[in-house]
């Protein structure tokens, strides 16, 4: 599944990527969860994920306070905040990671939302990520009250995901022509 899927994000056009990472940014910009500003944690699209970096910067410019993670050995996450694109350093395996002040892995506890990364999502929430159970690590930190999405594309939203015992579903999917849509 996870070729399969990877191979129709490197054949989708990019002027249809930046589509969609325009859609996803308006509908995750106007989440009443982060309408009065807050903390969101998320990530730094690379290669052909869905677009985040207009999201980000959109958050950030209406004064939410963005954490983006930084990969610790061992497949953890620590998160730090983004003060701007000047604020990033290129890290390994393509990603650009935040500079400033580390806050730990428990820093998702604190956060208003968490957006994902994923491969594909099904209609209960499961997440098919890349396999290296980073996100399932930090979903587990996560608040009871703390609004968890996963970002993909509208045929990444399927029917079932294969699930192990430590996945960590989220509570929602943003694709680009649904929105938000609460699992």
């Amino acid at each position: 599944m996870r070729r399969t899927i990877t191979a129709a994000r490197r054949a989708m056009p990019e002027a249809q990527r930046a589509e969609a990472g325009s859609a996803i940014r308006d509908a995750v910009s106007a989440l009443p969860e982060l309408s009065m500003g807050g903390t969101v944690a998320l990530y730094y699209s690379v290669g052909t994920e869905p677009d985040t970096r207009k999201l980000i910067t959109t958050l950030w410019k209406q004064g939410t306070y963005v954490l983006l993670p930084i990969y610790l050995p061992g497949g953890d996450l620590d998160w730090a905040a983004y003060d701007g694109p000047d604020s990033l350093a290129p890290a390994g395996y393509g990603l650009l990671e935040p500079t400033g002040h580390r806050y730990g892995p428990d820093a998702v506890r604190r956060a208003a939302a968490v957006v994902c990364p994923a491969l594909a999502v099904d209609h209960a929430g499961r997440r098919l990520g890349k396999g290296a159970g980073c996100y399932d690590r930090a979903l587990a930190r996560v608040g009871p009250n703390t609004l968890t999405l996963a970002v993909i594309y509208d045929t990444e939203f399927v029917e079932s995901v294969p699930a192990e015992a430590h996945d960590r579903p989220v509570r929602a999917v943003v694709t680009p022509q649904r929105g938000v849509v609460h699992c």
